[in-house]
């Protein structure tokens, strides 16, 4: 019924948001008389915030038209190589007609993001992508609106997205470098360990980057939220039917705007601030600030519908079970065994103040995945970086991006990765559980240097 009531909602208020546009223009524009009259900045500036607070925002597109390569301005176009009904793999294609940049280009590595499927849309990460396209051939996933999946095509559980993200890498091929950003760090690591079990090739890295992998570590708001409730909790009281106006009617969700409810409350006060900062720059006429709230939550507050076994099933295994960790996780009877990738170099990044993945949940990564070699092994700590800060902005530019950059690259050759030492994976049959002690990813974690960023020198 809360669905219900909420698109009730949001169609009388449409009405009202249009008007309020429209009145906004009128008190703005040099041509009206209005726009002339005391006070009319301010109008227009209220008029225009209240358009902005009362509207449906869409799915921005990710717009990436170009990027410069080598000093060289080349065109971006969006491919869509697989189609599944939950999700697209979208391959941003580049083109030039200069030959030396084509040669450059076509000998770059490939990347494959992972994106995160927990409320916000794959353009989230518009800005990793965009710097990723300077260095790699890209590919990403971009998830679907559960609202807008037909009930007739089933349902979508965490073990259909590791079979998901496998697909994916078997099309863009086991050359690639996997970047996975918060919450698909657990489903891809799972993906690649079964596909290892399995005796198949592995991609050559994986980036995990602020993601749960063992939530007990440093909890945070959310993690304590998904801990201390019960599973029914969850059941009862956060999943609904999508509305008949939709063509998923019927299908039961984690709806996309109690995601941003939950968003906003855990920061309230910086969004308030945020909007009436947004008030003064219409009212000093500063467009380019203007401009940056428009673009910052045009995309943050576009949000989608979960499938409702798909949210369930990862508060059970990642938030309550640990499944992952306690090694007693299985996906259609076969069980996840992080020790058995060994041709993988792994790199973890976790940002210092990051709110929604505490510190060491996304490290532990390195002691599940025991049979790669430590010198393939590397941690990276994004001084001064919020959780948004490690995949986009300026500290994702200037600090986090040049690692990632540097991890891969070296990595970008047949079999960079040598097979752990016999020994090295005998003693990783033992089972992995919470009584497993720490290690290290890193001599370089060990050992602290000035800026507290740096990580070991990779081999050649």
């Amino acid at each position: 019924m809360l669905y219900q009531l909420f698109e009730t909602q949001r169609a009388l208020m449409s009405p009202f948001s249009e008007f309020a546009s429209a009145s906004a223009k009128l008190y703005s524009h040099p041509l009206s008389p209005f726009s002339h009259s005391p006070l009319s900045q301010r109008v227009s500036a209220g008029l225009d915030l209240m358009h902005r607070l009362a509207k449906d925002y869409e799915k921005p597109e990710f717009g990436i038209r170009g990027v410069e390569v080598d000093g060289v301005e080349v065109a971006v176009q969006e491919l869509i190589p697989v189609t599944k009904p939950f999700c697209r793999l979208l391959r941003f294609k580049r083109y030039t007609d200069d030959p030396a940049v084509l040669q450059k280009m076509k000998d770059q590595p490939t990347v494959l993001v992972v994106a995160p499927l927990s409320g916000h849309h794959s353009t989230l990460l518009r800005d990793t992508v965009r710097q990723l396209l300077k260095d790699h051939k890209v590919f990403i996933t971009d998830w679907t609106d559960a609202r807008m999946v037909p009930l007739e095509v089933g349902a979508f559980h965490l073990d259909d997205y590791i079979a998901y993200v496998q697909d994916f890498i078997r099309h863009v091929g086991p050359d690639c470098h996997v970047i996975s950003v918060c919450q698909p760090t657990v489903p891809v690591l799972a993906a690649i360990s079964l596909m290892a079990s399995a005796g198949e090739q592995t991609p050559r890295s994986m980036t995990m980057m602020g993601g749960p992998i063992d939530a007990r570590r440093s909890p945070t708001a959310v993690n304590n939220l998904a801990m201390n409730r019960s599973y029914s909790w969850f059941e009862n009281n956060v999943i609904y039917r999508v509305p008949t106006n939709f063509p998923g009617a019927g299908r039961a969700v984690y709806p996309g705007f109690l995601q941003h409810t939950g968003f906003v409350a855990m920061n309230p006060d910086r969004h308030v601030t945020s909007h009436y900062d947004y008030f003064l720059d219409l009212v000093r006429g500063d467009d380019d600030s203007a401009d940056s709230h428009r673009q910052f939550y045009d995309e943050y507050n576009a949000v989608l519908d979960m499938p409702a076994e798909y949210y369930l099933d990862t508060i059970r295994v990642v938030f309550q079970d640990f499944s992952l960790v306690n090694g007693t996780w299985f996906v259609n009877g076969q069980q996840v065994r992080p020790q058995d990738i060994t041709g993988t170099a792994l790199l973890t990044i976790e940002g210092e103040l990051d709110d929604i993945s505490g510190a060491g949940q996304t490290r532990a990564a390195h002691e599940l995945c025991a049979s790669v070699p430590k010198e393939h092994q590397f941690h990276y700590d994004a001084v001064g970086a919020g959780h948004y800060g490690i995949f986009s902005g300026r500290r994702w530019r200037e600090n986090v991006y040049p690692e990632v950059k540097s991890f891969i690259l070296s990595y970008d050759k047949p079999n960079a990765v040598q097979a752990a030492e016999p020994a090295v994976r005998a003693a990783a049959e033992t089972p992995v559980g919470p009584k497993v002690s720490a290690v290290p990813a890193t001599k370089a974690a060990q050992a602290p240097t000035p800026s507290r960023t740096s990580r070991s020198k990779k081999p050649a």
